[in-house]
């Protein structure tokens, strides 16, 4: 009996502890995995010469996928068939290289995998895993360096692409535009810094392209460019700085269309300071047109008043170009646009920024005896009225005082567009903020300061809020600036015309110099910001 309730014991402890241990939580998968796949064999070998297959194999200690590899792969020197590269689905031990192309004599060809190679299962990328071989009986060992700027923005945009040319008896200036590099490498990340390894001696152009196209050529309507002027000579221990930009695009006008039954819009890229248009279709007396720019985009309207036609035939001349083009335009069942009247700041003024009203048809009349500016006891604010018909716009020029409230009225027919609209009543409510609820900055320039310059305030984004020109020395006053954080920006305007100018490759023109303070300025409300900013060249 005794036994039998020692073992019955037993039992339920053996049974306690079970449970005990079915209790506790899952076992941990240990440590996460973060170190990446290691190459540990290639065939043929890496560094291999006198290379004569079109197969290659690189082989991991762990099973691998390929991300991204159309972004991240550089082979160069490019090749014109772009080779096949597995696995694309199913992960493997291995990558496999097929190439496609017949190689070039006596060249080393380097595959730069950036970050494309990662492990299967947390993917952890073989960070910039290269292969190098040559079709001669040596590898090409020398290096340049260097960094890639941006001409106007601080930060430069990543992977750009670093190109060589060797300037051999079939280089020219056109080149970048029809054909692959010699050599190409890209930058590495966010600090913009390149090495173009594996290249022979010679005499070299060398470009960054942020090659939208991924075509390895320059398509200026699309990429930015940056170029050395000088020629690059190897072997050397110089480090290059690539200033990207944006030209300016080639003339050219694009296939017109109506827009709105009253207007046709005529789109170009380059300046269109100096473009014509014409009918060449003979239109009534009664029919009035008018062309205008479009705000803030590279088109032009042609405004037109009723008329009846199944199309309408153009000439857009260029007169600095000494281009001409003929369009044929069908007409449209289309509504026509109708004035409308929009204020450049609604609600709350802005200390400093000028108060207009834009249009959206052209303008034509103003009749500023029917417009009023009152406070809001009542009490008339003396103001002045300009009619900008280049800008389309009515310019209003009044004191603007803190704490204070503004009527603007428009009695009806104080505007007249070009096709006899008159406004309505409008009324517009306007106030002011305190003083204090805004800050100050006092900017100092020192170093190595030339004149002309624009001192610019932008966000963190690079959009300009204020900005401030100078002929000559002087400290820039920012006054009531509303509270945010800032870049101080500097344009060095060398040639005085108020603005950046950006570059031109085959003008052999860098973009104006721009200069960005080093780190972002915090503007408080009701604070005075006294600031020193040190130029170097």
């Amino acid at each position: 009996m005794i036994q039998r309730i020692l073992g019955f014991l037993f039992l339920v402890l053996v049974v306690s502890a079970f449970l005990q241990c079915a209790r506790r939580g899952a076992p941990s998968g240990g440590d996460k995995d973060i170190i990446p796949p290691k190459m540990v064999k290639a065939e043929p070998d890496n560094m291999t010469i006198n290379f004569k297959g079109n197969k290659i194999r690189l082989y991991f200690d762990e099973y691998i996928k390929l991300k991204d590899l159309e972004k991240q792969l550089i082979v160069s020197p490019p090749l014109k068939y772009t080779p096949l590269i597995t696995p694309q689905g199913s992960p493997r031990k291995y990558v496999e290289i097929i190439i496609k192309d017949t190689l070039k004599k006596n060249t080393t060809y380097t595959f730069n995998f950036g970050q494309s190679i990662v492990d299967n299962n947390e993917g952890n990328p073989s960070s910039y895993l290269t292969y190098v071989f040559s079709t001669g009986d040596y590898i090409d060992s020398l290096t340049v360096s260097g960094v890639v700027l941006d001409g106007f923005n601080k930060k430069a945009d990543n992977f750009i692409s670093i190109m060589l040319y060797e300037l051999d008896s079939t280089y020219t200036d056109s080149t970048i535009y029809s054909q692959p590099p010699n050599y190409i490498t890209n930058t590495l990340d966010s600090a913009n810094i390149f090495h173009l390894k594996n290249l022979k001696e010679g005499k070299y152009a060398m470009f960054a392209l942020k090659d939208e196209a991924k075509n390895n050529i320059f398509n200026q309507k699309t990429d930015k460019i940056g170029f050395i002027k000088d020629t690059i000579s190897l072997p050397t221990d110089s480090i290059y700085v690539l200033t990207m930009f944006k030209e300016i695009p080639d003339y050219s006008i694009s296939v017109p269309n109506f827009a709105a039954k009253n207007k046709i819009i005529f789109g170009y890229q380059g300046i269109g300071e100096h473009i014509t248009i014409e009918s060449l279709t003979i239109l009534p007396d009664s029919v009035k047109t008018k062309v205008t720019k479009e705000r803030n985009k590279d088109t032009l309207n042609y405004w037109i008043t009723p008329f009846t036609a199944d199309s309408l035939l153009f000439t857009v001349h260029n007169d600095k170009e000494k281009i001409r083009d003929t369009f044929s335009v069908k007409t449209r069942k289309l509504a026509a646009d109708t004035l409308v009247l929009q204020p450049n700041q609604r609600g709350s003024l802005e200390f400093g920024k000028p108060f207009y009203i834009g249009a959206n048809t052209p303008l034509a009349l103003l009749d500023s005896s029917k417009i009023s500016l009152w406070r809001k006891d009542s009490t008339y604010v003396k103001h002045t009225i300009a009619f900008d018909t280049l800008s389309n716009k009515i310019d209003f020029d009044f004191e603007v005082e803190p704490n204070e409230s503004y009527i603007l009225d428009l009695l009806p027919g104080s505007i007249t567009d070009f096709f006899g609209t008159e406004n309505d009543t409008i009324s517009y409510t306007l106030s002011t903020k305190s003083y204090a609820d805004f800050g100050n900055l006092s900017l100092t320039l020192e170093g190595e300061v030339t004149y002309p310059l624009i001192v610019q305030l932008t966000d963190e984004k690079g959009a300009v809020k204020v900005e401030q020109y100078a002929a000559e020395p002087r400290i820039f006053d920012f006054s009531n600036i509303t509270p945010s954080k800032y870049l101080i920006r500097v344009i060095h305007d060398s040639n005085g015309n108020q603005k950046w100018d950006t570059g031109n490759y085959l003008k052999r023109l860098q973009p104006e110099k721009v200069s960005y303070y080093p780190s972002v300025l915090e503007i408080r409300a009701n604070w005075e910001l006294d600031q020193t900013f040190t130029l170097v060249n």
